[in-house]
């Protein structure tokens, strides 16, 4: 049960973090008419400073541990992460004529639960 009970609060924080991503990206896109690979980097920036501070405090309960050493195998997987998000919204947007928006949700469910989860899980947080 604690697996099941770690993985919805690794998901109710990778929401957060979502919700910061897209209302970044959303902001510099539709507000100040950034270029949307560059708005799609800078949001999932913003949300995964936020997703690193709630698995770091909330989901995996790791604030004992060094943070430097919990922070850079995040930033391992966070680029890993940037990467895979920014490569697919590019393929779905210009390969495919998918909306951005839309292609950013599609391509962050799959990255967030088959990438993300299981490196935080166990690489970042690792006890």
């Amino acid at each position: 049960m604690a697996g099941t009970h770690r993985f919805l609060r690794a998901q109710a924080a990778a929401a957060t973090g979502t919700a910061v991503d897209f209302l970044v990206t959303v902001a510099l896109v539709e507000g100040l008419h950034s270029w949307y690979l560059l708005a799609t980097a800078l949001g999932n920036a913003a949300g995964g400073l936020v997703n690193f501070y709630l698995g770091r405090h909330y989901v995996f309960q790791a604030p004992n541990q060094q943070a430097s050493a919990q922070g850079g195998r995040y930033f391992l997987v966070w680029l890993g992460s940037m990467g895979l998000n920014a490569g697919g919204v590019y393929v779905f947007t210009q390969g495919l004529h998918v909306n951005y928006l839309a292609s950013k949700v599609l391509v962050s469910l799959v990255v967030g639960i088959g990438f993300n989860y299981f490196l935080q899980l166990y690489f970042v947080f690792r006890k």
